[in-house]
């Protein structure tokens, strides 16, 4: 029984970092949108992402526009697992 709620809350984890990683690849592609038009890319990056993930998100802006955040620990003492995603809409930029 132990193991398999350990199986349990593996998959629930992987699962939040599944969505943060979902998340951030949505605020990322939101930002390079707002940067190929010539707005504030952090800023649309930063509220394209759910409210839960904003405190320990960052905002890159050099080649590709690159979101990076920390999936919530659902079981305390587990660290927060970092999932990052990148978008340009450059159509020069190589990739």
């Amino acid at each position: 029984m132990p193991i398999l709620v350990i199986v349990i809350v593996a998959a629930a984890q992987f699962a939040a970092a599944g969505w943060a990683l979902w998340s951030s690849a949505t605020a990322a592609r939101a930002g390079a949108r707002a940067a190929h038009v010539g707005g504030d890319p952090e800023r649309v990056a930063l509220d394209a992402l759910p409210e839960s993930l904003r405190e320990h998100a960052e905002v890159d802006d050099d080649d590709d526009l690159r979101v990076s955040v920390k999936a919530p620990g659902l079981v305390p003492g587990i660290p927060r697992i970092p999932v990052s995603a990148a978008a340009n809409l450059d159509p020069l930029a190589g990739g």
